[in-house]
């Protein structure tokens, strides 16, 4: 029997998860993530790895990582956790361990998770989103992953909503995720009122014209988002998962918003909150393999 052993790397807990061949969950264990220690982030992960594998004959490994593996270096870039940039961690961890590694990022172990597993399982072409602290996509077909030529399939937080728009740190203005992540919903809240709120205290204040005209902004710059993915994808379902997919309206008015900007007379596409919440990464990560 091959065994299936993910590692999701985040930014506050690193959880390791061992899976038989018929996906059931025979351990699983979570740590704190050392803060911004390169090495330390490699002994936490090898010593999950090592713990969990220590009675497996035989286990295939796949780690989620916030960032993306560069193709051109191999290297880390793009991550939240800013010690892994430039780093090569797929190799450390492959001579750390003696062993072959599978690595992806948060948003693709995202949508293989979801798709294989959750909440579009019965779908063959996905793509899913993550919406909080930043925004990103993963897709995935016939339930396997797909990266592109450059390993950049499914970023739609950086195509361009507003030319000559918010400036983003990518060097780019007007991203998409300038616009609709929740740092961005916030920065927006207190232009408008003054006021500095997280995103679920705003939620509670949205009845008054201020809250009206940021809910409608939103909205929009939401439905135009996903339209241009759907008009150039065309997905068999879209899967929300991060922070801000927990907003109800999104699935209600956020999808009407969709549709009204879609490239078609036909427009279906469902839009679907995720079933797995925080344990996505793990399982995707587990999933690669």
């Amino acid at each position: 029997m091959l065994y299936k052993l993910g590692v999701d790397l985040g930014g506050t807990k690193t959880e390791a998860i061992l899976l038989d061949d018929s996906l059931n969950v025979l351990e699983r264990k979570r740590v704190p993530t050392p803060k911004n220690n390169y090495s330390e982030i490699l002994d936490t992960i090898s010593n999950l790895v090592l713990e969990l594998s220590s009675n497996t004959l035989d286990y295939s490994l796949g780690i989620c990582t916030p960032g993306a593996i560069s193709k051109k270096t191999g290297l880390i870039k793009n991550s939240n956790t800013q010690c892994l940039i430039g780093k090569s961690l797929k190799e450390d961890l492959e001579k750390k361990l003696k062993k072959t590694i599978v690595m992806e990022n948060d948003a693709n172990c995202f949508v293989m998770a979801e798709s294989k597993m959750g909440a579009a399982k019965n779908f063959d072409l996905v793509f899913g989103v993550i919406m909080g602290t930043g925004v990103g996509g993963g897709i995935t077909v016939n339930g396997k992953l797909h990266s592109g030529r450059t390993n950049i399939a499914g970023e739609w937080g950086h195509h361009t909503l507003h030319r000559n728009g918010n400036p983003c740190y990518c060097g780019k203005t007007g991203c998409v995720e300038t616009y609709i992540s929740g740092p961005a919903l916030e920065q927006k809240w207190e232009l408008l009122s003054g006021e500095s709120k997280s995103v679920p205290e705003i939620l509670s204040n949205l009845d008054n014209d201020i809250g009206k005209t940021w809910k409608s902004e939103f909205l929009e710059n939401f439905g135009y988002s996903l339209a241009n993915v759907i008009d150039i994808l065309d997905p068999d379902a879209i899967v929300l998962g991060g922070g801000l997919s927990n907003i109800d309206f999104l699935y209600t008015e956020g999808k009407k918003s969709v549709y009204e900007k879609v490239f078609s007379d036909l427009v279906d596409t469902p839009i679907l909150k995720n079933e797995l919440g925080d344990s996505a990464g793990v399982y995707g990560a587990a999933l690669l393999n």
